[in-house]
């Protein structure tokens, strides 16, 4: 006999471990395809033989970034069309469809080739799975606000987003070193390319996952105001930068991307030339994640204790704490540095699991806050341009490392040997990068994000009171 599906007091299937493990799934699967981001460096500086030509080309993408991201988002919010079932699920099974090979792309093995031929194969391929990416992840992440408007049940949905996050980095993070990566520390470049079609494979399989398993529970149709204009993504665009939750969230996450990702080429080259060991790399970094895992199931609790924004400030002050930390350096006895690097990373590591299992609830809050304001949702432009900020330090963010890498003696053709003094300077910008990233989140949490537990309880009960007013509305009219 087939059990009867649990339904809330509005039709809907009531809110459980269901729901947070399709929305884990859907960041396992981005994530199959983002965490390769972090081998694109090292790929092409050591590999591929770009160097300082990588850097320049990452800051040409962004160009593309620039218009993707917000020109996505506008046209799924101005997308009226009916779908069975949700458009932001269509889009996103579009998106994954491809990412089975558009992570590839970013890795066709040329080596040999002339310089401007390796710059085409890396724009060509950039553009073709950012494209898809963001097809997946800007939908994807609008999603929060729909499945539930529970304070709490978006908690646990950010929470579950950040352990998939967590698992979609951890595969690439500890596999990748053995499979890429030989006896001497040197990356083995034709490698990365079949490894970045089976997460593309891995990845699509998340996301049907996901799709199957969502129920959207917010209801889209009712508006709060009587005449609702013609969709303007330039008035959407001020209204973003009006909206201080939705900014404040935005700079953090941008400072969280700038340590993650900006800092992983040099990260690469400490432990190739400082501790001379790359293949434990994933395995420190897996270790180091130990207490975002510990924290996610609490983070509901928390939430309804001390509020989203009070407990993200008290985690990037803990990042602040543990980057200082990673300052502290022993040159001369490279196993008492390791045990350092790692506890300052454990540390560091707890700040940013707080924040970021709170942080896309944050920004579910912080489309709220553009309804209560403006009276418009506008999810797909504001979690875009979001994105497309994340994605700008994502981008920035390694190639201005880069370059202060290369201005410290780094050099791409020695690969894995390079000389002591520049693998001592590679410890200490990774040590200021933590640091200037942890900075960036406290200014967007504390000091711009202004959306506390009491304000945020008084935007919630407004924002119910207006809908149920104008549903009562639309009931008498009809």
């Amino acid at each position: 006999m087939k059990k009867q599906k649990q339904l809330d007091a509005n039709g809907y299937r009531k809110f459980s471990i269901r729901d947070c493990l399709a929305y884990a799934a859907g960041d396992l699967g981005c994530n199959m395809s983002f965490a390769l981001k972090g081998t694109m460096s090292i790929f092409w500086t050591q590999y591929m033989g770009m160097d300082l030509w990588y850097a320049m080309l990452l800051i040409v993408v962004q160009v593309w970034d620039a218009i993707n991201d917000p020109l996505i988002g506008s046209i799924i919010d101005a997308d009226k069309r009916k779908y069975k079932r949700n458009k932001f699920l269509a889009y996103i099974w579009a998106g994954s469809i491809g990412l089975i090979v558009g992570g590839a792309c970013c890795f066709l093995p040329f080596p040999n080739a002339s310089t401007w031929a390796k710059a085409i194969i890396f724009i060509a391929g950039y553009v073709v799975w950012y494209a898809f990416y963001t097809v997946a992840n800007v939908p994807y992440g609008s999603l929060l606000s729909l499945i539930s408007n529970d304070v709490k049940d978006r908690a646990s949905l950010s929470a579950w987003r950040s352990v998939g996050s967590i698992f979609g980095n951890m595969l690439p993070m500890v596999l990748l070193p053995f499979l890429i990566y030989d006896k001497d520390n040197n990356l083995m470049g034709e490698r990365v390319f079949f490894a970045a079609l089976i997460m593309g494979v891995l990845g699509f399989i998340c996301f049907q996952f996901m799709i199957r398993n969502t129920e959207i529970r917010v209801d889209q149709s009712i508006t709060l105001n009587e005449e609702t204009p013609k969709f303007n993504v330039f008035k959407a665009f001020g209204n973003f930068i009006k909206n201080r939750p939705a900014v404040g969230a935005t700079l953090a996450a941008m400072g969280m991307f700038i340590g993650m990702q900006g800092a992983t080429t040099a990260v690469t080259v400490v432990f190739q030339s400082y501790f001379k060991n790359v293949q434990i790399s994933g395995i420190v970094q897996l270790f180091a994640m130990i207490p975002i895992v510990v924290f996610t199931p609490l983070a509901r609790v928390a939430v309804a204790k001390f509020g989203k924004k009070e407990l993200a400030t008290f985690g990037s002050i803990c990042s602040i704490i543990a980057g200082l930390g990673l300052f502290i350096v022993t040159p001369e006895n490279t196993k008492l540095d390791l045990i350092l690097y790692v506890v300052f990373q454990l540390i560091y590591s707890l700040g940013l699991g707080i924040y970021s299992t709170v942080s896309w609830a944050m920004m579910g809050d912080a489309i709220d806050y553009n309804e209560w304001k403006v009276g418009t949702r506008e999810e797909g432009t504001i979690y875009s341009l979001h994105s497309f900020f994340r994605k700008l330090a994502q981008g920035i963010g390694p190639a201005l490392i880069l370059v202060i890498m290369v201005a410290l003696g780094y050099l791409g053709e020695n690969e894995g040997n390079q000389i002591w003094e520049v693998a001592v300077r590679m410890r200490y910008l990774v040590a200021g990068t933590f640091l200037f990233s942890a900075i960036l989140q406290f200014i967007g949490l504390g000091l711009i994000y202004n959306l506390n537990k009491k304000k945020l309880a008084e935007m919630t009960a407004d924002l119910e009171a207006r809908k149920a007013k104008k549903t009562e509305k639309i009931s008498e009219s009809n």
